[in-house]
């Protein structure tokens, strides 16, 4: 057997080192191995079926693929460079184990329709492994939520000091922007579960094959029903990068916060020092890099699904070797997504709120003016453009006396209006702010409680 079973014997010479370089994909797609091994017993297990080979052939063919994934696992095997890739190291493999009856393994089958088979079966398997990392940060911000019901904290808008909400409030933003995530993944496997095992090389085969039956052993909804398109489609590979895109978007102003949060001008956390490092000449700092480099790391995920897409935009039907490079993008984005959310699961589970510093801020800017002019609507019938425009004036006196709203006393207030009631002094605190926000969604301790219990039926 030649080293190659793949190599044309129409090619007179040998592939030259530079092309073997340039050609060869096994280092990147090893990672396809079970995959490849799994389409392949199920497709030989359907010729065997269809009696395009024979039983007992069939059977060797799938022991001997069982034996090699088996030492595979052990670490007994070494993947060669010169055999392009996974595929026809697996099949070189099996020609070792079982002979000539390793070549009728690929009747009826092409690499094209096998590797995006395997490319598939990698991206659903693994997109369970993205679902439990993303539920884990889910489940590290609850935690925190249940903890801070009552802990009052600044929210912002434009970064400035907008209106007083809780700790837990703004944690359970991000439980609903993940729990979006985990349902753009959902959306994305259901398009993706179709089998194009069977396409042949883009065409289909004249062999009796039953694409249903490797369909159903793959555990696949249904085979394609195009195979010039089954062989070229990775649109299931964009949306994937799509949803790594999104989720590290997020990661991103999830770390773009807490980067803020510690510094001494906010010195609102304080965070581990195992997810934190020293300076090389400044001993007093403290340097966030583990989100850093959650946001950095966020920058390469994005550029990976900008290049797929540029890779795609310029393929004619059906397969290029272009196609090779998907699973390079793709694995690369997969891992960096894994990384970072392992990295800010263990930062919500170990930072430290300096609680009584988040409420000074909040009590420091004014943030509960659209309380009191809520107030102007609610208790003197004023419209809220009036109650805004008297508030912004009240807002301006107490500027102007370097004072803040909830230091004015109650005849000051009355100066700008006869009827406000000491009620309406009550809404500048912050407290009373934050308890009355009770509309479903909202930031009181109440409301927040219903959410927390609405997540963990949902998420968890």
């Amino acid at each position: 057997m030649k080293k190659n079973p793949s190599r044309n014997t129409n090619l007179k010479k040998s592939p030259s080192k530079l092309l073997e370089t340039i050609n060869s994909s096994i280092e990147i797609d090893q990672r396809l191995y079970k995959e490849d091994i799994e389409g392949s017993i199920a497709h030989a297990q359907m010729l065997s079926k269809q009696k395009i080979i024979t039983k007992k052939d069939g059977i060797k063919i799938v022991n001997g693929l069982k034996l090699i994934l088996r030492n595979i696992n052990a670490g007994k095997v070494s993947f060669k460079k010169e055999l392009e890739d996974i595929h026809m190291n697996v099949e070189y493999l099996l020609f070792k184990q079982i002979g000539k009856t390793a070549g009728k393994l690929h009747t009826g089958r092409s690499r094209n329709d096998q590797v995006v088979t395997d490319f598939k079966l990698w991206i659903r398997n693994n997109s369970v492994n993205l679902d439990n990392h993303l539920q884990k940060l889910q489940k590290s911000l609850i935690n925190v939520a249940k903890k801070h019901t009552i802990t009052i904290m600044p929210g912002y808008t434009h970064l400035q000091v907008a209106q007083p909400i809780s700790l837990a409030h703004h944690c359970l933003a991000y439980v609903e922007m993940l729990g979006r995530d985990r349902s753009r993944l959902v959306d994305c496997m259901q398009r993706l579960n179709e089998s194009p095992l069977g396409s042949g090389a883009l065409a289909g085969t004249s062999f009796p094959i039953d694409r249903n039956l490797t369909a159903k052993l793959l555990k696949f909804y249904k085979p394609t029903v195009n195979s010039l398109d089954s062989v070229s489609d990775r649109d299931f590979a964009v949306e994937f990068l799509f949803v790594l895109s999104l989720i590290s978007t997020h990661l991103s102003r999830m770390a773009e916060e807490l980067i803020l949060w510690s510094n001494q001008q906010f010195n609102f956390i304080n965070l581990p020092d195992e997810l934190a490092t020293g300076s090389s000449i400044m001993p007093q700092k403290r340097n966030p890099d583990g989100a850093e480099l959650t946001r950095s790391k966020a920058s390469s995920v994005i550029s990976h699904l900008n290049a797929l897409l540029v890779i795609l935009k310029g393929l004619p039907l059906a397969y290029s070797k272009d196609l090779q490079d998907d699973k390079k993008i793709v694995f690369s984005a997969f891992d960096d997504v894994c990384l970072i959310l392992e990295v800010m699961t263990e930062m919500w589970k170990k930072i430290t709120f300096n609680i009584n510093i988040m409420a000074e801020a909040v009590i420091n800017s004014n943030s509960t003016a659209t309380d009191f002019a809520n107030w102007l609507v609610e208790h003197l019938q004023f419209s809220f453009r009036e109650a805004y425009q008297l508030t912004g004036k009240i807002v301006a006196y107490a500027d102007k006396n370097n004072k803040k709203l909830n230091q004015l006393s109650l005849n000051e207030l009355k100066k700008f209006n006869k009827n406000i009631s000491s009620s309406a002094k009550k809404t500048l605190s912050i407290h009373e702010s934050v308890k009355n926000k009770k509309s479903f969604g909202g930031t009181s301790p109440q409301s927040v409680k219903q959410t927390i219990k609405y997540a963990i039926k949902k998420y968890l």
